[in-house]
């Protein structure tokens, strides 16, 4: 049976500047070292061909497909967008260090929302609609191979929600302008809703993939 397969990579690496503070919707741009990084990493790696990619609308996602497949058919797709912090955006841990909605946030994320943001069970589920709204889409146009292109957080909750072999979501991190390969069966998709996770994006040397599935957690 025909089978279909997605690239699931992080953008680059926005400004250092940024780092620790709750960067969600806020739409900054790729630093100019995470330009860098992504050029060197396509010159050095390759990322593999695909006839499609699905992107966050946010300026780090668009401008790191813009980097990585300038002459692939690029389409945003707006769940795929980070997770909204409300009032929070932009500010840090130690900022916020106090503020009884904050502790609260902290003990419960999946019901409390940052003022004006969205909850971690509402983040999930509408993370998970885009993303099987999108793998029927694949399917039934008979994509064969495509790339969603999008933020961190976004691909750990999916691999832990669909991803075999199972795992929680921080086995599943990645670092800048990497990612994970995985590929969809129609009949498991349907019956289960799950997808195989069988290699790292960028391809590693084959002499370095010849490995099992345990060995992505190691």
């Amino acid at each position: 049976m025909q089978s279909y397969v997605i690239y699931l990579i992080r953008h680059g690496a926005i400004d250092e500047t940024l780092k620790g503070r709750y960067i969600g919707r806020t739409d900054v741009n790729l630093s100019e070292r995470g330009k860098g990084s992504l050029r060197e990493i396509s010159e050095k790696s390759g990322y593999p061909a695909c006839s499609k990619v699905y992107a966050s609308p946010l300026a780090r996602c668009t401008q790191t497909c813009r980097i990585i497949y300038p002459d692939t058919e690029m389409q945003t797709v707006g769940a795929f967008s980070e997770c909204d912090f409300g009032d929070w955006e932009g500010k840090s841990a130690v900022e916020l260090a106090g503020k009884p909605e904050f502790t609260e946030w902290l003990k419960n994320s999946d019901k409390t929302p940052p003022p004006h943001g969205e909850t971690g069970k509402d983040f999930a589920m509408r993370i998970c609609r885009g993303f099987e709204k999108t793998v029927n889409e694949v399917i039934s146009e008979n994509i064969l191979t495509s790339a969603i292109v999008t933020h961190g957080g976004i691909i750990m909750t999916l691999l832990s929600v669909y991803g075999i072999p199972q795992a929680e979501s921080y086995k599943w991190q990645m670092d800048n302008g990497y990612g994970f390969a995985v590929r969809v069966t129609p009949s498991l998709w349907f019956r289960d809703r799950v997808v195989e996770v069988f290699d790292t994006v960028p391809f590693a040397p084959k002499a370095e993939t010849q490995k099992s599935e345990i060995e992505f957690f190691e």
